[in-house]
């Protein structure tokens, strides 16, 4: 049967002010004369011409001369500031410098972030329009806005600066970056994700990637309000959630895998054990019976690692109705297809790959890696009857994240594993190179997990939405 259209998708033209964020969201809407990205833009410009300032050189000089940095760092930051802003306010005067009230103030956050915080990228971590942050040694800051990557004005003073707030962030969670050991993965306070690589392996300079960590739960209903999936992919999901499918998200990097999976989980039922396994913990379940696990790297002397491995394997031993694993990308793919084939139905994962088709080949080859005497048709066998549905998201050339697929397993014939897609976007041709025009197509197949909808008491739910 053709597919019919079910949902035609915002295209950019009508998104111009509410073009989603990374996670999902929709950014502020703009204000009439001038967006906030704009108004951003033009306060970080302001603030560094400030603090290439001799103003800012005189008050920074007067500070480290006359304050005991290290009596410093032993107090709070609001104790600080106050010692900061009286040094500031003598340098001011001594010095006759002319500056405004807002001007000084700035110089004392300024300090304040370089003692305590991140330096100039610190006032990027409260800014609600960013998404990511990306640090290519002391020259160049970029942010991701709306699904787009821009160049901001905010410098760091010379490459030692970005290397000491590198060295801050690995210190704070016990862990140590320079040269002999020049990359490390560690988290901010709010649960931000932070990558660091410092040279020699940088060649121009230490690099700083943060993935910064949304407090808000995104809905699938505001999903579809958004445009990111269509009405009737809500529909199913919640049946999915419902009866027990097991789930895998596919994507690439940026795509809004965890958003979605964080949506996802807001239909699974309140009464089961869930226990969720991740290397940096993102995911924001709501259920009161959650059990929520990290792994852990190797200390300095290569011991004490946890693998998500490991995690796996011990979650089956805690009686979990369902594990949620934050991304499936190594040896942990064979015990994930072993818990889904052992009881905990309703399990969810993450993967990343560019097509559904693509993703059963990851796992194919990720559970080779950790099993090589498993024939691959066994392999293949695990997967078509451990995996109920796959979803494929993207991040679109105008920044909006879009389900752009949903296909199910729904068996084998002969060495292959069959699939049958229920739902797909399909792009018109012709759109300018920044928008993206087309709708959400239903192919109104009757789904495999049909008999599952009708035990579960869902049939007629997903007959309508598959019709819708």
């Amino acid at each position: 049967m053709p597919p019919k259209a079910a949902h035609a998708a915002p295209s950019a033209d009508t998104h111009a002010a509410h073009a989603p964020r990374d996670d999902g969201e929709p950014a502020h809407a703009s204000a009439p004369s001038r967006p906030p990205a704009h108004a951003a833009h033009a306060a970080h410009a302001a603030r560094e011409t400030l603090i290439r300032s001799n103003k800012y050189d005189a008050i920074r000089t007067a500070v480290f001369a006359l304050m005991n940095m290290s009596a410093a760092l032993m107090k709070t930051r609001e104790e600080v500031r106050k010692g900061i802003a009286e040094v500031a306010a003598h340098t001011v005067e001594r010095n006759r410098l002319t500056i405004t009230a807002a001007e000084q103030a700035a110089i004392v956050d300024a300090l304040l972030n370089d003692m305590f915080g991140l330096g100039p990228i610190e006032p990027l971590l409260t800014d609600e329009t960013v998404t990511d942050i990306l640090v290519n040694g002391p020259d160049q800051v970029f942010v991701e806005r709306s699904g787009k990557l821009v160049l901001t004005p905010l410098k760091f003073r010379d490459n030692q600066h970005v290397t000491h707030v590198a060295q801050r962030i690995a210190a704070a969670v016990g862990r140590r970056v320079d040269e002999s050991s020049p990359m490390v993965d560690a988290r901010l306070a709010d649960g931000s994700r932070v990558n660091v690589v410092l040279p020699p392996i940088a060649l121009r300079g230490a690099s700083i990637s943060i993935r910064k960590f949304s407090k808000r739960n995104i809905t699938l209903a505001r999903m579809a309000q958004q445009g990111n999936i269509s009405p009737a992919m809500l529909q199913v999901f919640k049946i999915a959630c419902m009866c027990r499918l097991n789930v895998i998200i596919s994507g690439g990097t940026g795509s809004g895998k965890t958003t979605l999976l964080n949506a996802l989980s807001q239909h699974i039922d309140e009464h089961e054990r869930i226990v969720t396994i991740e290397d940096a913990a993102e995911l924001q379940l709501q259920q009161p019976h959650v059990v929520s696990l990290e792994t852990r790297p190797e200390n300095s002397e290569g011991l004490g690692a946890v693998s998500q491995r490991d995690l796996v394997r011990n979650a089956l031993r805690m009686r979990p109705d369902r594990i949620i694993l934050g991304e499936t990308r190594g040896a942990e793919a064979f015990d994930v297809l072993q818990a889904m084939n052992t009881g905990h139905d309703g399990s969810m994962t993450t993967i990343h790959a560019n097509t559904p088709r693509d993703a059963i080949s990851r796992l194919e080859s990720m559970v080779m890696m950790a099993n090589g005497n498993l024939p691959l048709l066994s392999i293949r066998r695990q997967i078509a009857s451990a995996v109920h549905m796959i979803v494929q998201v993207e991040r679109m050339r105008d920044g909006m994240r879009r389900v752009t697929r949903v296909t199910e397993l729904v068996g084998m014939e002969g060495d292959v594993v069959i699939t049958q897609d229920l739902f797909s976007f399909r792009q018109n041709a012709g759109a300018s190179r920044d928008d993206v025009k087309g709708g959400f197509e239903t192919t109104s197949v009757r789904p495999g997990f049909a008999p599952r909808a009708a035990y579960y008491g869902q049939e007629a739910a997903l007959a309508e939405a598959i019709k819708s």
